[in-house]
């Protein structure tokens, strides 16, 4: 089977005035079928790793094959990644439910979690993601990725993160990162990030 471009979930100016419309265009129509694509041509040659779920692809990246492993975590990655990312994006839900409670004993409030989180986003050296995930043990931990690398493979579970690549901000804020996380503030969709906490504590 081919992956498919998946819905992006809502019109281009839904997150504006935070994230514009012309940047959402080009990031969800350019950027994220690039990675589509790509994936699709690194996987020609590897027929039997077609049948399955990206996630499972680049959850476990020791297991690919040597030929195109690379071009497979990088554009797998990307799929992935901006998959989740657009489900995660929505203005106007509140900070609520399991997820809130978790996050207020972790980080001791939300004020202190956005505090956090938002130095992880900030000061990420180059291009990637920052994320809230619950590791292993259960709890909940703000970490790093680089490129279009997964928490998927350190086995740590994505609830919520931000895309940091210049392309997600660089059309509004230009060499803003700090305001583009700042606006980030207001278009999680928390009623998501509630869903991914619930379902990752299973």
């Amino acid at each position: 089977m081919t992956y498919n471009l998946p819905p992006l979930g809502h019109e281009y100016d839904a997150l504006e005035p935070f994230i514009d419309a012309r940047t959402m265009e080009i990031h969800y129509s350019k950027h994220h079928k690039a990675y589509t694509d790509k994936l699709n041509a690194a996987l020609d040659i590897h027929p039997k790793l077609q049948n399955g779920n990206a996630e499972n692809l680049i959850s476990n990246p020791n297991a690919l094959p040597n030929e195109n492993k690379q071009a497979i975590i990088n554009n797998g990655g990307g799929y992935v990644n901006h998959t989740f990312f657009w489900q995660i994006l929505k203005v106007g839900t509140v900070f609520k439910g399991e997820v809130a409670e978790a996050i207020k004993k972790s980080f001791g409030g939300f004020e202190e979690f956005k505090k956090k989180f938002s130095e992880a986003a900030t000061t990420l050296f180059g291009s990637g993601w920052a994320w809230l995930v619950l590791n292993e043990k259960k709890e909940l931990e703000i970490i790093q990725t680089k490129n279009q690398d997964s928490p998927l493979a350190l086995n740590k579970k994505p609830l919520l993160c931000i895309d940091v690549w210049e392309h997600a901000y660089y059309l509004k804020y230009q060499n803003k990162r700090p305001d583009y996380v700042e606006a980030f503030f207001n278009v999680i969709n928390w009623d998501k990030v509630n869903e991914n906490f619930v379902k990752a504590k299973r």
